[in-house]
Formats: C-alpha cells, sequence, structure tokens
C-alpha cells in the first residue's frame, strides 16, 4: 500500500515536472526573443520577470490539476489543457504589434512591462486553474 503511494506520487509529481520543462522550451520558441540568451547572458532582469510569470502561470493550473484530476489520464488532459493556454496567452500578448509592444520593451529590459506580462500570465493562469475546478 505504501509503496502504491509512492509510485503514484513519482508519477504524477515527474510527470508535472515533465510537463513544466517541456513548457520552458515551447515557451522559448513561442517568443520572438531568446529568453534563455537575455536572462542568462544579457542579465535581462525584465525577461526574467516575465519568464517567471510564465513558469508560475503554468504551475498554478497544473496544481489544479494534480488535485482535481480523477485519474493520471484525467492529469495529463488538463497539463495539456494549462500548457496550451499558456502557450497561446502568450503567442498573442507578445506577438502583438499594438502601440506598446511586449516584445521590444522586454528585449530593452524595461521592468514595468515584464511585471505587467508576468503579473498576466499569473492571473491567466489563476482564471485557468479555477476553470479546471469543475
Amino acid at each position: 500500500m505504501l509503496i502504491d503511494s509512492f509510485f503514484s506520487f513519482g508519477l504524477f509529481f515527474f510527470t508535472a515536472i515533465g510537463v513544466l520543462v517541456l513548457f520552458l522550451y515551447l515557451y522559448a520558441l513561442v517568443t520572438p526573443y531568446d529568453d534563455y540568451k537575455l536572462i542568462f547572458q544579457e542579465n535581462n532582469t525584465a525577461a526574467a520577470i516575465g519568464f517567471g510569470g510564465a513558469i508560475l502561470g503554468l504551475c498554478i493550473p497544473l496544481y489544479s490539476a494534480l488535485i482535481n484530476s480523477a485519474s493520471y489520464v484525467d492529469f495529463l488532459i488538463w497539463a495539456a489543457v494549462a500548457m496550451s493556454v499558456q502557450l497561446i496567452f502568450a503567442f498573442v500578448i507578445i506577438r502583438l504589434n499594438a502601440k506598446f509592444s511586449f516584445e521590444k520593451q522586454i528585449e530593452n529590459g524595461v521592468i514595468s512591462v515584464s511585471v505587467l506580462m508576468a503579473f498576466l500570465s499569473v492571473s491567466i493562469g489563476l482564471l485557468n486553474a479555477g476553470s479546471m475546478s469543475y
């Protein structure tokens, strides 16, 4: 019985970590700038804040999927939904070439814009998570 519990924990936990790692890869593809270069080579705090908000924006609904799923397959489906929603949001908001370009502002290290991006990402994650609590 105890072994089964540890197996279930490991299955769900490492799957969630796998979803997060996949998200880190896909998010970098969705954004038109090189997140990792901006963060690790150029020490761009704005990029790190925006990316961190996106990570939280994914982990909040992932948590909701973990606690509300009826089975492992159910969790996988909701994890895919959570990741898709966050990636679609990032794609749309960052690639909008409106008057106030998130892309250019984040590349230029504008902290206020990245904080807004982070809060928007977390807000989408919260709405996503709340929508999963069926």
